[in-house]
């Protein structure tokens, strides 16, 4: 027995080591795999010269940012809305967009202004939103257990205004990282891929985790993630600050939507537009799809009984984040081609598209609706941060985005009541054709708006023009005035050294 023993004992001693082999093997494959995925993304986040001024690290900063905000989302999705019934979902995310829409209302006047004092400070003020999500994070975290809606609402409140003055701190400086061969347009393309590359990472990590250790464990992950982001924010290059261009004792200067200028302004109210029916689009089809108010869900259409409501949702999900990518990598391929253009386009294709999804509606014009608002989305709020960053001065730039962002956040949010008040009506066919209506008023208005603008315009230089051919004689001298005057004869031996001769 003893001697049995024995040998069960070695038996057991070389399967560990063998299972610790294997374990340290499968470790250093996997850690080699990393260093390969780490090395590639570095490739393509420093690629055209981004490295050299800062936009690499940028890209690194943004995207780790856009992963960490979606592990926050995703924690926060179990206890604050997916954990209800349908009929207690609706008033919590009205409760839940009403409290987001009212601060941004507010704040939107003042975020702006207080970045554009602190210009020379950029990088401490990104690190700063970001040791504030962690902070929120933590709190957010002791809550969770006891159930405090208060606190899980407002630390959700206040990650997104913090992450929404992020976004309009790093919106300011991309000119300052701008790299010679990168133009602006594909420059905040590159971003956008990598942060939605990051979040869509993110999202089933952090799903997987907070089925595992709960959604506290997953919001303290968040939280140190957040914390080393801001040690990394501090460390962009210098240059990111941009030096005090304000005179000493200048007012500081407001920047409204009035302001802005007819390009800026342009570009704004027809990515609002896009942003409204986003938002309508969301909640609308969500209930919808909850409710089994559609005609697959419904049994109206033979054969769709594969599409139940969780693949219905996540089909959406997929093709949402499809058309985001596909939003990104267009606007990189089309560098810095006529924004103002490419806005118009954007909400010409979500205006039709949603009078066909109207028309025709069903399972995959569902799918299509939802990929080419999510493209339409991602490509015109792109092609408006280029405008902004070419048309803005320095000075206020920040103003400018820190309205833009509140203006984009409350449409969306006005876009998401209109959905849930909608889908009470339980008809697809009613919401669709109001937003379709809506949408191509706003497309008709910019589109008379921009030509009445192009007509004076033209006027304006016609005028000048005619200005300055009535007064061109009197002003400009004959040529050849001043010159010694010409002999009866030319000597023709000699060569002439006046050109007017």
């Amino acid at each position: 027995m003893a001697r049995g023993a024995a040998d069960a004992g070695r038996a057991s001693v070389r399967a560990s080591r063998a299972t610790a082999s294997g374990t340290v093997r499968a470790g250093k494959a996997t850690a080699k795999g990393a260093r390969k995925v780490g090395t590639a993304t570095r490739r393509l986040t420093y690629a055209n010269g981004a490295g050299r001024t800062g936009l690499g690290r940028l890209i690194e900063l943004s995207a780790g940012n856009s992963a960490s905000d979606a592990l926050v989302t995703v924690a926060l999705a179990s206890t604050v809305f997916f954990g209800v019934p349908v009929g207690e979902a609706r008033g919590s995310v009205a409760l839940y967009l009403v409290i987001t829409m009212v601060p941004f209302a507010l704040l939107a006047p003042f975020v702006g202004p207080i970045l554009d004092r602190f210009r020379s400070g950029r990088r401490y003020v990104m690190a700063g939103t970001l040791f504030g999500r962690g902070l929120l994070c933590f709190a957010m975290a002791a809550a969770v257990g006891p159930g405090d809606l208060p606190t899980l609402f407002i630390g959700a409140l206040g990650v997104l205004v913090l992450s929404k003055a992020y976004n309009v701190s790093r919106a300011a400086i991309m000119p300052s990282v701008l790299p010679a061969d990168i133009t602006l347009v594909s420059a905040n393309a590159r971003v956008a891929l990598f942060t939605l590359v990051s979040a869509g990472v993110a999202v089933p990590v952090g799903a997987g985790l907070t089925a595992w250790l709960g959604s506290a464990t997953v919001l303290r992950v968040a939280m140190v993630a957040f914390l080393l982001l801001g040690v990394v924010a501090v460390r962009l290059p210098r240059h990111v600050d941009s030096p005090e261009l304000e005179e000493e004792g200048a007012a500081p200067r407001w920047r409204t939507l009035l302001k802005v200028g007819p390009a800026v302004a342009e570009a704004v109210w027809a990515n609002v537009a896009i942003r409204v029916f986003s938002g309508f689009l969301l909640f609308f089809l969500l209930f919808l799809v909850q409710d089994a108010a559609v005609p697959w869900l419904a049994g109206g259409v033979a054969g769709d009984s594969f599409f139940d409501v969780p693949r219905t949702i996540a089909l959406l999900a997929g093709a949402a984040g499809l058309g985001g990518l596909a939003g990104a990598a267009v606007a990189n391929w089309t560098r810095n081609n006529a924004p103002q253009l490419i806005v118009l386009v954007t909400l010409a294709v979500t205006v039709a598209t949603a009078i066909v999804t109207a028309i025709f509606f069903g399972i995959w014009a569902a799918l299509a609706i939802s990929l080419v608002t999510a493209f339409a989305q991602e490509l015109g709020k792109l092609a408006l941060d280029a405008i902004v960053q070419r048309e803005i001065g320095e000075e206020v730039r920040s103003s400018t985005f820190g309205v833009v962002e509140a203006m984009l956040q409350l449409a969306w949010v006005f876009g998401g009541l209109v959905g849930l008040v909608l889908s009470l009506t339980q008809s697809s066919t009613a919401g669709l054709v109001t937003l379709a209506a809506v949408l191509t008023v706003a497309l008709g208005w910019l589109l008379v708006a921009r030509g009445r603008r192009v007509r004076a315009a033209r006027r304006k230089l016609h005028r000048q023009r005619a200005e300055a051919a009535a007064e061109a004689p009197a002003d400009r001298p004959w040529p050849g005035a001043g010159d010694p005057p010409l002999p009866d004869t030319l000597d023709t031996t000699k060569p002439l050294t006046n050109p007017n001769a």
